[in-house]
């Protein structure tokens, strides 16, 4: 990433972040009421997270608390530990599967964006121990975090689903299989890395614009104004 980069990317994140949090404050509220009142358990759930590599070389992913809205029941993973969530996920609350259509239960990592810890855009943050686990399914997926931090929102998450599938009739659910099963492999349909990997490679063309400092800032740009825009009408790339 280009210094000019790095240090107006921290700027924008301060700023948008205060204002955000600002702004939103109403939002929240009414959403911490809402979880209250609709469901047993904490307003607030917090995981840890991977965040950027630093340097070159050996991987080593930091690590923060990430904050969102409790979407989920209680104790939703005491008796599977980590697991992806899937589409229909009889853990996720009513009110819940509305919260992560709409995107507000990532409200909370606005604090994130403030300590540091992530930026207003950027790869979306997964778990340490998923992460192990489709690294070695999918060749370089950790590096999608090489000197860049986890985002709010992101190019991936503008385009595709909240669990990162390929929106239907899209285009690029018409290269799916050119995408994500190149050799007519056998027995991998629906496979929980197929999502993983198409959000990998919008990862990766992110990254790629941060090595220039207006292509970042038209990629940042597009993404922010297309965000309420999926918030709201859950509108993702076609």
């Amino acid at each position: 990433m280009r210094r000019s980069v790095r240090i107006f990317k921290r700027a924008m994140d301060l700023a948008a972040g205060t204002l955000g949090l600002a702004v939103a404050a109403p939002v929240m509220a009414a959403v911490s009421i809402a979880i209250k009142v609709t469901s047993p358990g904490p307003v607030l759930y917090r995981q840890r997270r991977a965040g950027m590599i630093r340097g070159t070389g050996q991987v080593k992913l930091d690590e923060f608390w990430c904050y969102k809205f409790r979407t989920m029941i209680p104790n939703a993973e005491a008796k599977t530990g980590a697991v992806i969530a899937q589409q229909g996920d009889p853990r996720i609350t009513p009110l819940g599967a509305w919260l992560r259509r709409t995107r507000l239960d990532e409200f909370p990592q606005l604090f994130n964006v403030l300590r540091g810890e992530m930026s207003l855009v950027g790869p979306r943050p997964e778990r340490p121990e998923l992460i192990r686990n489709l690294a070695l399914a999918i060749p370089f997926f950790e590096e999608r975090m090489r000197l860049m931090k986890p985002g709010l929102t992101g190019l991936a998450q503008v385009n595709l689903s909240y669990s990162g599938r390929m929106p239907e009739g899209s285009t690029l659910a018409r290269l799916k299989e050119t995408l994500i099963n190149p050799f007519d492999l056998e027995g991998i349909e629906d496979s929980e890395a197929d999502d993983m990997r198409t959000k990998m490679l919008y990862d990766f063309a992110y990254s790629a614009s941060l090595e220039h400092f207006w292509q970042f800032l038209r990629t940042d740009f597009e993404i922010i104004v297309r965000t309420p825009m999926v918030m709201l009408f859950a509108r993702t790339g076609r």
